[in-house]
Formats: C-alpha cells, sequence, structure tokens
C-alpha cells in the first residue's frame, strides 16, 4: 500500500453525548475508530487527530456574531478527546480555529504541536492516500477531505466511522454527495485493507 495515514477528525467531548454542541449518534463513531487506529498503528502508519481549539473569545461563537454556541475551548473538558478515543502515542495532533477570527472547519486550516502545516507534515511523511473518520459529515469532515482533494491526496471516508450533525435534515448526505463529487471514494472501514 502507498504511504498512507488516518486522520480522525474532531472526536471531542463537545461533539458528543453531553457536550455543548453534540453531533447526534457522535459516540458511535470512537468504536470504529479505535479498530482503524490500531490497525494503522501496528503497521507503522501516521495517525492524525485534529482538534477544535478554540479560543474563550472568537468570531466563530455566537456572542460575537458567528454562527455555534461556545465549544471547544482551549485547554477545557470539552475540547479533550472523547475518553474512550484510543490515539496511541505519536498521534499527530492537529489543532485548528485557534485565533480570534479562524472557524477552522479544515484540519488543513490547523497546525500540529511542533508548528507544522497539516499540509507540510503529511508531505514531510510522503502521505499520498488519507483515510477520513470523525465528526461531524457536514462540517469538520467534510472541509477536510474538499481541501485533502485540492490538494491532490487520494481521500477514502470511511462513512461508518462518520456522524452528521443535521442541522438541517439532509445535510449529511448533501456532504457525502459533494464530497463524492470532488473525487472522494466513500466506503466502510471493514472494506478497506490496512
Amino acid at each position: 500500500m502507498e504511504p498512507a495515514a488516518l486522520l480522525v477528525v474532531d472526536v471531542q467531548k463537545d461533539f458528543c453525548t453531553g457536550g455543548t454542541l453534540a453531533v447526534p449518534r457522535g459516540d458511535r463513531v470512537v468504536a470504529v475508530l479505535n479498530r482503524l487506529v490500531g490497525s494503522f498503528d501496528r503497521r507503522g502508519a501516521l495517525v492524525l487527530a485534529s482538534r477544535d481549539w478554540h479560543p474563550a473569545e472568537t468570531a466563530h461563537f455566537r456572542d460575537a456574531g458567528g454562527a455555534w454556541p461556545p465549544h471547544c475551548i482551549a485547554g477545557s473538558d470539552g475540547a479533550a478527546f472523547h475518553d474512550d478515543l484510543n490515539l496511541p502515542e505519536g498521534t499527530v495532533v492537529v489543532s485548528k480555529g485557534i485565533g480570534p477570527t479562524e472557524d477552522g472547519y479544515s484540519a488543513f486550516d490547523g497546525r500540529t504541536d511542533a508548528g507544522l502545516p497539516l499540509l507540510e507534515a503529511l508531505q514531510q511523511r510522503q502521505v499520498i492516500r488519507l483515510y477520513v473518520g470523525g465528526l461531524a459529515t457536514d462540517y469538520c469532515v467534510k472541509h477536510s477531505v474538499l481541501d485533502a482533494l485540492g490538494h491532490g491526496f487520494e481521500v477514502t471516508v470511511l462513512i461508518d466511522a462518520i456522524a452528521a450533525g443535521d442541522l438541517s435534515p439532509g445535510d449529511g448526505a448533501a456532504a457525502l454527495e459533494a464530497m463524492a463529487a470532488a473525487g472522494a471514494r466513500l466506503t466502510r472501514s471493514d472494506a478497506i485493507e490496512v
């Protein structure tokens, strides 16, 4: 298999049951992602995990004119990864939405703990294929996938490892259609070989 990486998008407490911006059925992605993370880690493939890491005051939040209630404030419990998500040592964490005017929908808007843009981190590892799962299908997953395709990566969206916010009915389905139309492969996790 060509150099591949797994990108786990925003599986954070605030996007899961009980969180301030919970995605319906968001918790169900954790078990699937844990199996995938284990497979990628065992073969020495790169595992990345993006996270919203917002300042307490940001134009992204409703009280400053943005679209969303406060969520995933840097350092808060809600910004932590889901308690049951098993990220191995060596996982590259990508923080996004860190500036007061940044939305940070795409993981490609973020930087690693070493300060590298995600694109540069992937290029350093010579990754050409990305497998993507996480939250939410119709926002950060979609934006990350479309950006990855725009940068020339081959992208597989793991449809049993994502969940949609569906603020408007059908948003998740429309996001899947948009990703497929842009060139992403949509498949179940048990159909890939890692």
